[in-house]
């Protein structure tokens, strides 16, 4: 039995864990170890985000601006280095199961060794707890929140960004606009942490005030990365291979 975490909010009722579908990182939950779902009313998201903050130690003055994402040609053509601190990424890859996860697994194993916390909010599959520990995440320092309403899943975003203990958080909203990702924005600037926002390709033509967008496709093997927007840089494109992250 592992220690991962499975909150979900008291408007929502937990999903049913055969009824999601199988991705790269995702595996149906019928067959996970995981523990039962315990309900939590929004309070006690909040309390529960509360003192994981208070006990995170993350009131670093020195915070990087950004943090590697494990790949040398990515990190070269993205400003700061690596994934934006403090801000908002848009990840719009053209399909699911293309690798869009495997992008942020040596950063996400960084941030855990840094005893940095991870939010997953409403993720499309249940995270596979094997193949996060394969990849160096340590679960006990997964948090994973379900919940199907729209407004939940922003709310829940909202508070896990503005939480200091919390090193990412990785959300799949169903609809945003520009005035909900600003929202988003300020509270990753008051958190500190990296928002990193899984959006459908059409969100491409839509603006949006968020720090890097990037469009995924698979491409030659490996994962096209193309910057569709970025602080300070003109567009440019890489191909990204899971099996060439940097070992940091």
């Amino acid at each position: 039995m592992t220690n991962q975490i499975l909150h979900t909010l008291d408007e929502e009722g937990v999903p049913h864990f055969s009824s999601l579908p199988v991705t790269r990182f995702g595996k149906m939950g019928d067959a996970l170890p995981v523990q039962p779902a315990q309900r939590l009313s929004r309070d006690e998201l909040r309390a529960r985000l509360e003192r994981m903050g208070r006990d995170g130690h993350a009131d670093d003055p020195a915070r990087p601006v950004a943090v590697p994402t494990g790949f040398a040609q990515l990190d070269a053509a993205l400003p700061g280095g690596g994934w934006p601190v403090g801000a908002i990424t848009e990840l719009m890859p053209e399909a699911q199961g293309i690798g869009e996860l495997s992008l942020l697994m040596p950063a996400l194993a960084q941030l855990c060794r840094a005893g940095r916390y991870l939010a997953w909010i409403a993720p499309p599959c249940l995270p596979y707890p094997p193949a996060l520990v394969q990849r160096g995440l340590v679960l006990e320092r997964v948090l994973l929140v379900q919940a199907d309403d729209a407004r939940s899943v922003l709310w829940a975003t909202e508070q896990a960004l503005r939480c200091p203990a919390i090193g990412a958080v990785l959300a799949w909203p169903a609809a945003l606009d520009d005035r909900r990702v600003r929202r988003l924005q300020l509270a990753a600037e008051a958190g500190g942490g990296c928002g990193l926002l899984y959006r459908p390709p059409a969100a491409a033509g839509q603006h949006s005030p968020a720090a890097l967008r990037l469009k995924l496709s698979a491409r030659d093997g490996g994962l096209h990365v193309d910057i569709h927007k970025s602080r300070g840089r003109r567009a440019h494109a890489v191909v990204v291979h899971p099996a060439a992250a940097l070992c940091a």
